[in-house]
């Protein structure tokens, strides 16, 4: 049988200067010629036509036009894009229009993506990086998207997949064909070369989750005393009103997050409760978030107020590479010298601020700003984005450190681990039969793409 022809809106909803309605389908040329009363325009040039009611009906509107043939478009079918004027009422009265048409519907979230996959136009790991490209709202997230969906993750797991196959075919020559004249041993052979591919994903696996962080956001955790001014950098951070600020200490009880954008990643800082000894039990679960808040961090900021020894809470959370604030610097002036600066924060780095004045902020800001890009901004071989991929690649790491000893009791024990792990690093560009996955990942897929 064959498909439907889908049809729906291509550009983002609301009210634009130029909205763009796809059709991909086998009746997407004739939907095309019943809108326009004319032959097909040339493949892939834009043509100015007159649009209307199909049937001689009413003119709806006056755009472009263009024409992909299939298999040279997106979906790997036949595809036209119709450019029209961006209102709501030209854009809902020409989707009628294609509706209206024997065999066109609206299509679902992810499905001119999902018939792209389906018909060889790009594989999954690609796909996931369309959707990622398409989320993208920082220059980090864009390039490490582009990446991806030009194939570079892809280009990893094929060649993965590749040196499995070359080791499966040693082993299972052995099984399969004991008693032909083959070089012995062969499946020994297959040895080095599982052990090497175990190290490369070891070395993938390695990556202090960059990829995934420059996806979902570099995480840093605001903690220290109360009454320090940790609402109050929060608020100069985000540079609005996102937390409340009181002298009453312990006003703060929950996590109050804000999203920013530093060095050109997404940023996510938390503001979290004073540590201290809680007076009740809804202040010692906001101490325990505060702490579980930290405890996840990519990097943690604690805030103590000028000329206050570190308490213990606040040392115990700091590392040698978070940073120590020094506030309210506007009620206590300067200090004495950064050689008394450093004494006071011991090994961490310390920043003197007044968030009244907005002396120091500016340091701080730099300092945050190359911290996110040192963790986030190496270029090197393309890295892990999700954690369905963590999972996948966990998995097939393990099956092979279970066939390479099992190489030397016999290469039945291995084929299956090896068998086991193709199928694991399969499932990442969708070179199996993956249909409950397929399910899974084009749901998450706007409408139109």
């Amino acid at each position: 049988m064959k498909p439907d022809t889908i049809v729906a809106l291509a550009s983002g909803a609301g009210r634009a200067g130029v909205a763009v309605i796809r059709l991909s389908g086998p009746a997407a040329g004739d939907v095309l010629r019943a809108l326009t009363d004319r032959d097909l325009p040339r493949p892939r040039v834009a043509a100015r036509m007159a649009f209307c009611a199909p049937d001689g009906g009413l003119s709806l509107d006056d755009g472009l036009a263009l024409w992909f043939p299939a298999p040279h478009s997106f979906t790997g079918e036949d595809v036209a894009e119709l450019h029209i004027h961006g209102g709501p009422a030209v854009i809902a009265a020409i989707i009628d229009a294609c509706l209206s048409r024997l065999g066109v519907r609206v299509a679902e979230p992810g499905e001119y993506t999902r018939r792209a996959f389906e018909n060889g136009k790009l594989d999954l790991a690609e796909a996931e990086g369309l959707a990622d490209l398409v989320d993208a709202e920082t220059e980090g997230q864009r390039r490490q998207a582009l990446r991806q969906r030009r194939g570079a993750l892809s280009a990893v797991y094929e060649g993965w997949r590749s040196r499995l196959i070359e080791a499966a075919a040693l082993i299972e020559a052995e099984i399969d064909f004991p008693d032909e004249d083959l070089p012995g041993a062969l499946s020994r052979r297959a040895g080095p070369l599982l052990q090497a591919l175990a190290a490369d994903m070891a070395r993938h696996l390695d990556d202090a989750h960059r990829g995934e962080r420059i996806r979902d956001g570099y995480r840093i955790a605001i903690v220290g005393p109360p009454n320090a001014g940790k609402s109050s950098l929060l608020n100069a951070l985000a540079q609005r009103e996102a937390a409340i600020v009181s002298d009453i200490p312990g006003t703060t009880r929950d996590v109050v997050e804000v999203r920013l954008v530093l060095a050109g990643y997404p940023v996510w800082i938390a503001d979290t409760a004073g540590l201290r000894e809680a007076a009740d039990a809804i202040e010692a679960e906001g101490v325990r978030r505060a702490l579980a808040r930290a405890e996840e961090a990519d990097l943690r900021i604690g805030v103590v107020e000028a000329g206050a020894d570190v308490p213990g809470s606040v040392r115990s959370v700091l590392g040698p590479n978070d940073i120590l604030v020094r506030s309210k610097l506007d009620l206590h002036g300067p200090p004495a010298s950064r050689r008394q600066a450093a004494a006071l924060a011991g090994e961490t780095p310390a920043v003197h601020i007044s968030a009244t004045t907005g002396e120091g902020l500016r340091d701080l800001e730099e300092l945050l700003a190359r911290r996110v890009a040192e963790a986030l901004g190496r270029e090197e071989a393309p890295v892990l984005t999700r954690a369905r991929h963590r999972r996948l690649v966990e998995a097939a790491r393990a099956a092979l450190q279970r066939a390479i000893p099992a190489l030397d009791r016999g290469p039945e024990l291995a084929a299956e681990d090896v068998r086991i792990a193709a199928d694991q690093i399969g499932r990442l560009t969708g070179r199996i039969d993956v249909e409950d996955l397929l399910d899974e990942i084009f749901s998450s897929f706007c409408i139109g793409k």
